[in-house]
């Protein structure tokens, strides 16, 4: 029978800021209860990422991290992803905490360093008044920020990952990426299958094509085999087209309010949930045919709970 496929919700995220959408969720609450709703719609993995609940800015705090965990686990048995990018500027060590104290079955695992641009996105969405004052030099700053994800910090990860139990996602922004992950592998740091997770349509990064998946997809094929798992994520606009591709070519998909604030042009999605309604009723159209989440754990070599 055909392998089922797996869909991911990445509910907050480090890249929007409060003022972009009522809907966003900051605290820990919030964050949970989307994340609930996500796996209610048919994701069977939930990524994870902090916010201050007062000022809703992306933060490594593990008292956060902590509440988040336990109000999902406490409600449900989806797979958890927690974040390891945080928020953009924030130092490695922080970024890489959550994984020695909370232990996740899954984490993002950024597979090199990339100039990672928000700084367009002010003057497209002409605000008068911002909601906090962290937000705005937030996004101005990245034209001045590489995503740092150096070999030596790769290999720290790696070792982190590795001590804790937990499996890495790793996050592809550009074709150069998925040799780092095979440096790795040859060098005994990491295990095999890869998992893949291939960012689109980030200024800096690749852009979002079915060309360019392709492509994507094909080198993988040649660096590892047969020997790895898959899926995609796309900015903005491209989130939907994107999945809808991986889902033809056999890949998993994510969608989520990380990655796209809309559910239709114009129309801000009030959850992630409801961008997970839309790809669930596409995989359903097209026979597709998704796990749940201990079937994604079955996938992805994770024991189940």
């Amino acid at each position: 029978m055909p392998k089922k496929r797996i869909v991911t919700a990445a509910v907050t995220g480090g890249i929007h800021t409060p003022t972009m959408s009522p809907y966003l969720p900051v605290t820990p609450m919030q964050i949970a209860d989307d994340a609930i709703k996500a796996h209610e719609a048919g994701a069977a993995v939930v990524h994870v990422h902090a916010r201050d609940p007062k000022t809703g800015k992306p933060c490594a705090d593990m008292d956060v991290y902590a509440e988040i965990f336990e109000r999902i686990r406490g409600a449900c048995n989806v797979v958890i992803c927690a974040t390891t990018g945080g928020g953009l500027g924030m130092p490695v060590s922080e970024r890489v905490k959550v994984v020695p104290t909370h232990k996740p079955e899954l984490a993002s695992f950024n597979a090199g360093s990339v100039n990672f641009g928000l700084f367009d996105i002010p003057d497209k969405m002409q605000v008068t008044e911002w909601k906090h004052d962290w937000e705005k030099p937030y996004l101005y700053g990245t034209k001045d920020l590489v995503y740092t994800n150096t070999f030596a910090s790769l290999e720290e990860f790696a070792r982190v990952f590795a001590e804790s139990g937990t499996k890495p996602e790793a996050e592809v922004f550009d074709s150069g990426m998925i040799n780092n992950p095979s440096y790795l592998i040859s060098k005994g740091l990491l295990a095999t299958p890869i998992y893949l997770q291939f960012v689109l349509g980030i200024l800096g990064g690749m852009p979002a094509s079915v060309e360019n998946l392709l492509f994507l997809y094909q080198m993988a094929r040649r660096t590892f085999g047969d020997d790895f798992e898959w899926s995609v994520c796309a900015a903005g606009r491209h989130q939907i087209p994107m999945c809808t591709a991986a889902l033809l070519m056999g890949g998993n998909a994510r969608v989520g309010l990380e990655d796209s604030l809309y559910t239709d042009r114009g129309v801000l999605a009030t959850s992630s949930a409801q961008q997970v309604e839309r790809v669930v009723r596409i995989a359903r159209e097209l026979g597709v045919d998704l796990a749940d989440p201990d079937e994604a754990r079955d996938i992805l070599g994770l024991p189940r709970q």
